[in-house]
C-alpha cells in the first residue's frame, strides 16, 4: 500500500504470523517532478516498475527463509531486461507485424495504425489470461483483489475487518490494469499522427514516443477516476474495470487480514502529514 509519503507491505509468513515492513518515501517521490502534470505519470510508472520489483522479491523472501536483495547493478539491470522485453513484445513487435501486413494488403495508414493497437490489445489480454492460470499468480492476484477491496472499503467509509471488507468491490478506477489498457488505446490515437513512415522509422518512433504515450494515459486515468460520478465518465473507465478481472481473484478472509493491516500501517504513517 502506498500513500503519499510512505509505502507499507504486510507479508503472510510460513508460521501464520504477519510481517509488517515500511519505508519512507524519498528522492523522486519528494522532488517537484512528482506533481508535475504529464511528467508525474512517469514517476507512476517507476514506481510500479521498481518497488513493485523490490516487494515481490522481499514477500519471496518471507516464504523461503532466504536474503536474496535485488539492488545496485543487478536492479538496474533485472528492470532494463524486463523492459526491453516488454516494449519488444508489446511495441516493436506489434509495429513490424502490422507494417509488414499493412504494406502487402496496401491499407492506409490509419488501418495499419489501428491493426498495429488490436495486435497489442490481443497480446495483452493473452498475456495476462495465460499467467493467470499460474497457480502462484493466481494467489498474488488474490492479494491484488484484497488491495482494491480494502482501498475501496476505506474510500466507502466502511470499516477495515476481513468481514466488511469482503463486501466491497474487487475492482478500482486507479488499478494498473486500466492503466495498461489507456496505453494501448493511445498508441493507436498518437502512433495514427504520425502515418506510415519506413519501418526502421516506425520503430523508433514507437520507442521515442512511448514516455508521452504513458504520460498521457496516466492524465486520463486519474481525471476519470476522479469524475465517477459522471455517467459518461463511469462508462469510459468501464472497460479498465472489466479488464481487471484478469488480475484480480477473489481473497479469502487470511488474504484481506493482510492487506488490511498493509492499508492500516501506512495510513498510520500518512496520517500525521495529511491530519485533515
Amino acid at each position: 500500500m502506498r500513500g503519499s509519503n510512505y509505502v507499507a507491505a504486510a507479508f503472510r509468513k510460513p508460521d501464520g504470523g504477519i510481517e509488517i515492513k515500511t519505508e519512507e518515501l524519498e528522492g523522486i517521490y519528494r522532488s517537484g517532478i512528482a506533481k508535475i502534470v504529464f511528467l508525474r505519470g512517469l514517476i507512476m510508472l517507476w514506481d510500479a516498475l521498481s518497488l513493485g520489483t523490490q516487494y515481490l522479491t522481499l514477500s519471496a523472501n518471507f516464504q523461503t527463509g532466504e536474503d536474496e536483495k535485488i539492488e545496485g547493478a543487478s536492479f538496474v539491470l533485472t528492470m532494463l531486461l524486463s523492459v526491453g522485453i516488454a516494449i519488444a513484445v508489446f511495441f516493436l513487435a506489434p509495429a513490424a507485424v502490422a507494417s509488414w501486413v499493412g504494406t502487402w494488403l496496401h491499407w492506409q495508414s490509419i488501418l495499419s495504425n489501428l491493426f498495429e493497437g488490436l495486435i497489442r490489445l490481443a497480446l495483452l489480454i493473452l498475456y495476462l489470461y495465460l499467467i493467470g492460470k499460474m497457480s502462484d499468480i493466481a494467489r498474488v492476484f488474490a492479494y491484488h483483489g484484497a488491495e482494491h477491496k480494502t482501498i475501496n472499503a476505506f474510500e466507502a467509509g466502511v470499516p477495515l475487518t476481513p468481514i466488511e471488507v469482503k463486501k466491497c468491490s474487487l475492482y478500482h478506477p486507479r488499478c494498473g490494469t486500466g492503466f495498461l489498457l489507456i496505453v494501448v488505446v493511445m498508441s493507436v490515437l498518437v502512433y495514427s499522427l504520425l502515418g506510415k513512415p519506413p519501418l526502421l522509422l516506425l520503430l523508433l518512433s514507437r520507442l521515442a514516443l512511448l514516455p508521452v504515450i504513458i504520460m498521457l494515459a496516466y492524465e486520463y486515468m486519474r481525471w476519470t477516476s476522479n469524475h465517477l460520478d459522471v455517467p459518461f465518465v463511469r462508462a469510459l473507465a468501464w472497460p479498465n474495470m472489466a479488464l481487471q478481472r484478469l488480475t484480480t481473484r477473489q481473497p479469502d478472509g487470511s488474504i484481506i487480514e493482510v492487506a488490511i493491516n498493509a492499508f492500516n500501517a501506512m495510513y498510520t504513517l500518512e496520517k500525521p502529514a495529511n491530519p485533515s
